[in-house]
């Protein structure tokens, strides 16, 4: 069974951004191609050996250097006894030069389907970072031909048929059990549909030199990275030092959403919480939440000393658009001074009408917004659709315009603040896909921004960890978003493996299939 893991600090580029650090290690720092291919080839072989360590092994080789990888692999795994046999697009991709000597026989494409049928497991080489568009001709039936045979895939970098940079899927494509990555999970492998395509992603470090700074434009959030920044508990913790939160949340009859990000900030570790909200759901939130300190949310002294009592303000969740929800959001703003402060929701949908005070916002604090493609959409006048098509790129416009760190939900959700690379989550499952999930996002952010994190770790963090609880629960269907901030503790106690899979020690990222 497949546990989350990887290492703190993991890149996630896009395939012109591979090909780029592919030329600088060769050309300026000297590592010799081959070196690259060899470390290829045995890391694809050793998964192979590891997860389907019995039986006959066929290769579908392309002309790129996913083939060539693909035929090291083959070699190796018929030095190491295994029983191969490889399908290739085009005559002489079987290089004599890369199979040393051994005996890895080729077949045309004619003999794909009798090829397939008496083999256990594919290595599908067929295509790699470089190809662009649906696959055609040849391809385009040797991606058919892998899929009609019924037999456990292993893809090369990513499935043939997938865009690396955007995750889309134009055409004919493979569907892999396992993706073998090399260097580094290309981004598009992150994204759906491809990501569905990929099975379990497993990433071999294969000698690639350091990234250097700007090189890569995102980064995977890690469970060695959210580990490394969730806030500290010393032994002499006290509620003052774990944070304190206001959360602004709630017109009347939206009790539950205020709830759920208040049970989320408790769960996720802050110390105190005070939820500002319509006074007609009171005994509600107490009844659900009795730990947390209930705020009329129109006694305005009360409000105003609330705000100056928090270490960072959450606003938004059920709070309404109407004439009093907009008084009591710009109160808060008003009083909350230089806080920080996360928006979400229907405090959004308010400073969408007036991206001028948003704006402004940005400049005069540290500020955090957590909208989702629709919210998103309001705020740029782009198309849902469009969104969705580019998340990263709509996330870091954001950030830029409101000098603000930006959670886009999504799937995956991504992170993006001025000046830095944009984070990408690697943790959640489709038990995210619930009413009120974005509340528990909120609170568990805002506890994390309580705590003392910057707006964009404080998402970063709040984000990977909200998605672990969606990982650590039994079932995937009938969760609901109560049982996500509930498992809140489990997820911190245990955000992923602590090493690689056993037997395979250069893994150094490793995650289950995303259906």
């Amino acid at each position: 069974m497949s546990d989350l893991y990887g290492i703190e600090h993991l890149p996630l580029p896009t395939a012109a951004e591979m090909d780029a650090l592919d030329r600088r290690a060769q050309q300026e720092l000297g590592v010799p191609e081959r070196v690259l291919m060899e470390a290829a080839g045995r890391g694809i072989a050793s998964v192979v050996h590891s997860l389907f360590p019995q039986g006959r092994v066929a290769g579908a080789i392309g002309s790129g250097h996913n083939g060539g990888d693909t035929l090291i692999a083959l070699r190796v795994l018929r030095a190491w006894g295994r029983e191969l046999s490889v399908v290739v697009v085009a005559p002489g991709a079987v290089s004599a030069e890369l199979r040393h000597g051994w005996d890895v026989p080729g077949h045309p494409p004619d003999e794909a389907a009798s090829v397939f049928a008496s083999s256990d497991v594919i290595i599908d080489g067929v295509l790699g970072t470089g190809s662009k568009g649906a696959p055609r001709g040849g391809h385009a039936a040797l991606v058919d031909a892998i899929n009609a045979s019924g037999r456990a895939v292993v893809a090369v970098d990513g499935p043939s048929g997938i865009d690396f940079t955007t995750g889309e899927v134009p055409g004919s494509c493979v569907q892999a059990a396992v993706t073998v990555a090399l260097g580094y999970p290309k981004r598009g492998c992150l994204f759906q549909p491809a990501r569905g395509r990929c099975g379990r992603l497993l990433v071999a470090e294969i000698g690639f030199p350091p990234v250097s700074e700007g090189s890569v434009r995102a980064r995977v959030i890690t469970p060695a990275w959210a580990r490394a920044r969730l806030p500290a508990r010393p032994p002499d913790a006290h509620k003052r030092s774990a944070g304190y939160l206001l959360i602004v949340a709630g017109a009347r009859g939206m009790a539950g959403a205020a709830a759920l990000a208040a049970r989320a900030a408790l769960r996720a570790g802050v110390g105190l919480v005070r939820v500002a909200s319509d006074s007609s759901n009171r005994e509600i939130l107490q009844s659900l939440v009795p730990e947390a300190i209930f705020v009329d949310a129109d006694e305005r002294d009360l409000l105003k000393e609330s705000c100056a009592w928090a270490d960072a303000v959450v606003a938004g969740p059920g709070l309404g658009r109407g004439a009093t929800s907009r008084t009591r959001l710009s109160e808060a703003l008003e009083h909350a001074d230089a806080k920080p402060i996360l928006l979400d929701a229907d405090a959004l949908n308010i400073l969408s009408e007036r991206p001028g005070d948003l704006e402004a916002l940005g400049r005069a604090r540290p500020l955090a917004l957590t909208p989702h493609p629709g919210e998103a959409s309001r705020l740029t006048g782009r198309s849902v659709a469009e969104i969705r098509k580019d998340a990263i790129a709509v996330a870091e416009a954001l950030a830029e315009r409101y000098r603000a760190a930006i959670l886009l939900k999504g799937a995956p959700s991504v992170v993006a603040s001025p000046d830095l690379p944009t984070l990408v989550t690697s943790s959640g499952t489709s038990a995210v896909a619930t009413g009120g999930s974005g509340d528990v996002l909120s609170g568990c952010c805002g506890a994390m921004l309580a705590a003392g994190l910057s707006p964009r770790d404080a998402l970063g963090v709040g984000l990977f960890y909200a998605g672990r609880s969606s990982e650590l629960l039994p079932r995937r269907r009938g969760v609901t978003s109560l049982d996500l901030a509930e498992a809140l503790p489990l997820a911190l106690a245990n955000p992923g493996a602590a090493g690689p899979p056993p037997g395979l020690p250069f893994v150094i990222f490793d995650q289950a299939s995303r259906e």
